[in-house]
């Protein structure tokens, strides 16, 4: 489990597990909170063509799925 802090999550980077049409490293580029401060939206950016993607950010804490950084 990916260790993560949805304080954190703006601007980290993400490497994809199990690449998809070529798509492989992201960036967490916005983030949304309620008055609560939980996350209502995560939406990350592939860095190969500047795709975005709305995505559930608890996803990011699987290792079979994502890896911290750029790997």
């Amino acid at each position: 489990m990916n260790p993560l802090h949805p304080k954190k999550l703006l601007h980290s980077k993400w490497t994809k597990v199990h690449v998809t049409n070529k798509l492989k490293h992201f960036s967490v580029i916005k983030v949304a909170y309620d008055e609560d401060e939980n996350v209502l939206e995560c939406i990350i950016r592939a860095e190969m063509n500047a795709e975005e993607f709305t995505i559930n950010w608890r996803n990011l804490k699987d290792t079979q799925l994502w890896r911290q950084g750029w790997k």
